[in-house]
């Protein structure tokens, strides 16, 4: 695209192909305006799609839940387990996926009236997941049935553990591992042997689902002793969850997150409305507030603070006790970011002489484990390759990834486990966890080595900049920006639309707040068109950037509408540029 084979961050540009003629028939037959007519088609929408795709609906996508291996088997325990008034637990993650599957259960079960013991492990002395000590621990309390969310699909030991013991575990969980752990029921649409194809969903999707089977059993067995509850009041949680854990926004995916959002628009839940009120935001809400605004915050408990505060402020009923869980958890995100900036600092100064590496492993001993995925993603976002980040200390290591398009970190993680060169991990594509001892440091540094030097097409690939169109700064209007919104909610699987303004002059460009640049671009028509290039003020684009004041480039970014003293103007967030005319 206009040349560019090696941008200011060294990247290709091309730009997606689209079927004119096709992009014209779907805009006549739709009534849609021509940018979305051909951004629906380069992702793939069908014109049979199309209404689905833009107004997605929990009627109309919810799939059946008993299409999921062992849904069955999990509903039927659990009826078992109301009908004879069995002690419940419910056994989360800490983070906001782990943190929202858990309330999700709680709030149903108090609603039928069993309200569970709520065990969120503590990251730092009990690690991630199910262990023996902690199940057997909640028998003894007097649970007869512990249901695990965002956690168990590996917890092979554990679960042993508790059947020799005689409790029952039900996993609800999506965590791709090779074999079933010992459970009563396992459900996990990446497990072995289950054909659902509902792989996309987090959690909170799947434990939604379980919910939707649950409740109607309940119904058609006359087993509701009141008011039935209703489901719709719980898609606030499924939508916070689905964007905060980088699940792909396809299928109910969409509708999960589209409702979420217009429910948490209402605050009926004392916990977010709290929190609202202490991040400073107000309705409407976006996939940004999810993934920004309210995510980092209920993450904060669990990478530096108590890691239930997450699920204690999502099933908060009593407005005070939340207003002290929200303060809780922004002082933690506060303590959090001078911890990420310390190891980031430090991460930083390692990854300079790794610069021709095709990934990144860095490691340092005291980085906070709680903080080294956040790091990971910095540092993946700073050099466009994947980032294997791990703070140790007494010997182990606790470590994160997070990686690229082309390179699979999960599936890395856990053949690294099996060869033997880690002690423990698991994850997805796009993130994973691990632990290791020092003396496995240097033999995992060389498994990835191997797997990357077999991945080298694939992470080619993800040095392509695929862009979805052209705008002139005239062009960038408020009502172009609405347009493409109607494609959304953007975010993992469908990322929001990249354009390019072409042979623009920068007018101006400085360095606004920490590490910022902000430019000012005109056309050659004269229109002008504000921009910014957020945490780049020390990378190659900023650099190059900040050269080429009084020249013309290419400039590619996202459009944003934004209020700016009384009135709407668009700005394009840079992701990438070029020298035009070269």
């Amino acid at each position: 695209m206009l040349g560019v084979s090696c941008s200011f961050s060294g990247r290709r540009w091309v730009l997606g192909k689209i079927d004119e003629d096709a992009a014209r028939a779907l805009a006549l037959k739709h009534g849609l305006p021509g940018v979305l007519a051909r951004l629906l088609l380069g992702r793939g929408i069908s014109a049979d799609a199309v209404a689905d795709y833009l107004n997605p609906t929990i009627k109309r996508l919810l799939p059946e839940p008993l299409t999921l291996a062992d849904m069955d088997k999990a509903v039927a325990r659990m009826l078992t387990a109301l009908a004879g008034g069995e002690g419940i637990a419910v056994f989360g993650d800490y983070d906001v996926d782990g943190s929202c599957s858990a309330a999700l259960l709680y709030d149903f079960l108090s609603a039928v009236g069993a309200p569970p013991r709520l065990y969120i492990p503590d990251r730092m002395t009990e690690g991630y997941g199910p262990s023996a000590r902690a199940l057997l621990r909640l028998k003894e309390e007097g649970a007869g049935l512990v249901v695990t969310v965002d956690c168990g699909a590996g917890a092979v030991e554990a679960l042993a553990a508790a059947r020799e013991a005689g409790l029952d575990v039900i996993v609800l969980d999506h965590h791709a591992v090779e074999s079933l752990p010992p459970a009563f029921a396992h459900v996990n649409p990446n497990r072995i042997g289950d054909a659902s194809g509902l792989g996309h969903l987090c959690a909170a999707g799947i434990v939604f689902l379980f919910l939707v089977a649950l409740n109607r059993a309940l119904r058609e067995g006359g087993r509701h002793a009141g008011a039935e509850p209703d489901l719709r009041d719980y898609l606030d949680l499924v939508g916070l969850a689905t964007v905060c854990d980088v699940v792909p926004l396809t299928g109910v995916n969409r509708a999960f997150v589209q409702t979420g959002l217009a429910k948490l628009s209402k605050s009926d839940r004392p916990g977010l409305a709290a929190l609202m009120r202490i991040a400073g935001v107000a309705p409407p809400f976006t996939p940004y507030h999810l993934g920004f605004v309210f995510g980092p915050r209920i993450n904060a408990g669990g990478r530096v603070g108590r890691c239930g505060l997450g699920a204690d402020l999502l099933t908060a009923t009593d407005a005070a006790a939340a207003e002290e869980f929200a303060a809780a958890l922004d002082t933690h995100n506060r303590e959090r970011r001078v911890i990420e900036q310390v190891i980031l600092d430090e991460a930083m100064a390692q990854a300079a002489i790794q610069a021709n590496w095709p990934f990144l492993f860095l490691a340092g001993e005291g980085w906070h484990p709680g903080v080294v995925g956040i790091v990971a993603g910095r540092l993946k976002e700073r050099f466009g390759k994947p980032a294997f980040v791990a703070g140790f200390e007494g010997g182990l290591g606790r470590g994160s990834a997070r990686s690229v398009a082309g390179f699979d970190v999960g599936a890395a993680i856990r053949s690294a486990r099996e060869a033997g060169t880690l002690e423990a991990g698991g994850g997805h594509a796009m993130a994973a966890g691990f632990s290791l001892h020092h003396e496995q440091t240097e033999p995992f540094r060389v498994f990835l080595a191997e797997l990357f030097a077999k991945a080298g097409a694939s992470l080619a690939d993800a040095e392509t900049l695929t862009l979805d169109g052209v705008v002139s700064p005239a062009g960038a209007t408020t009502s172009l920006v609405q347009d493409i919104a109607r494609a959304g909610p953007f975010g993992a699987g469908n990322p929001e639309p990249v354009l390019v303004v072409p042979d623009v002059q920068v007018a101006f460009a400085d360095i606004v707040g920490k590490d910022h640049v902000r430019l000012r671009l005109v056309g050659g028509d004269g229109g002008r068109l504000d921009a910014i290039a957020f945490r780049t003020a020390d990378t190659d684009l900023g650099r190059a950037l900040l050269d080429a004041r009084g020249k013309r480039i290419h400039a590619v970014g996202r459009l944003r509408a934004e209020e700016w003293n009384g009135r709407q103007r668009v700005q394009l967030q840079v992701d990438d540029a070029a020298p035009a005319g070269v």
